[in-house]
């Protein structure tokens, strides 16, 4: 009687779960419930749910600034950081999945134009989205006190008034909402956005797992040392996007296209990790090519 009993429930439960023939079905029950995986492959594939992580609805944002004007004559004007921040706007929207009503591009902006921008991105970003920021013009250290700046364009060489602090960016970049948000620094001492952790390249597994974990990325032209205004740094950026090939471009696959070519060519060494206390989980910004390329 127990084993024609068994093999009933065996049965039942063989009725129910062909019946509903739902992914990770879960069984509730006096004990512990547990789930049956529909999708292991052991083979290692990408199953269905990891396919939704790379397919999902997400979109891509921007906000590229450039500043090479300031209203404070002792501040050395710069000739490139526009033009730059231009080239860059046109390559994410020509060759990647970026709407040029979703990049913003400010040319030498003001501190509060700054803050602004900011507040708008934490106003406007989901929780799916990406962010691209890029800055290039002046930026500072202060080794006495670990405070990194950037310079707007009212910024005054006689007072930081209006110094724009690695710590009101990475609170920024912490407030907006994104999934990924990659921070790309063409300026000098750009490195101290990494504060106390040095910057790393340890790339995941997949672009599924890439885009599961939330990340807060940074890459940077060089560390706590002066760049040249016509950047090394952006022209292997540039260089890299147009060259690519591939439907997807991890930003840690980018930084090491980047990286080889400057060790060939330059003496400033660019850098990439994550941004301390912004909300980095190990993932990873993906760039992906429009279709029609």
């Amino acid at each position: 009687m127990r084993t024609y009993i068994k093999s009933l429930i065996v049965l039942a439960l063989f009725t129910l779960v062909t019946a509903t023939g739902s992914v990770g079905q879960q069984f509730e029950g006096t004990t512990a419930p547990f789930r049956i995986n529909f999708n292991a492959r052991p083979d290692g594939a990408i199953s269905a749910p990891e396919l939704d992580t790379v397919n999902v609805k997400r979109k891509y944002y921007a906000l590229l600034i450039g500043v090479e004007e300031y209203q404070d004559t002792s501040i050395q004007p710069l000739s490139e950081p526009i033009k730059d921040a231009t080239l860059l706007k046109d390559v994410l929207i020509r060759k990647y999945t970026f709407e040029e009503s979703d990049v913003t591009l400010l040319t030498n902006p003001t501190f509060e134009d700054l803050n602004v921008a900011f507040e708008s991105l934490i106003d406007k970003i989901k929780q799916d989205d990406l962010l691209l920021v890029f800055y290039a013009g002046h930026g500072w250290f202060d080794a006495r006190s670990n405070i990194g700046y950037w310079l707007p364009s009212d910024a005054s060489q006689a007072n930081k008034a209006k110094w724009f602090r690695n710590s009101a960016l990475v609170e920024s970049l912490g407030a907006i909402n994104s999934k990924h948000t990659l921070l790309i620094a063409d300026a000098c001492f750009a490195g101290g956005i990494f504060k106390t952790r040095a910057p790393f390249n340890n790339g995941t597994a997949d672009i599924s797992n890439m885009l599961r974990r939330p990340s807060r990325k940074a890459m940077t032209s060089g560390a706590l040392t002066t760049v040249p205004d016509k950047s090394v740094f952006m022209k292997y950026l540039l260089k890299a996007l147009e060259e690519n090939k591939d439907l997807y471009l991890p930003s840690e696959d980018l930084y090491d296209n980047i990286r080889v070519s400057m060790k060939a060519n330059s003496t400033t060494k660019p850098l990439y990790g994550e941004i301390q206390n912004a909300g980095d989980e190990g993932g990873n910004f993906v760039l992906i090519q429009r279709k029609e390329q």
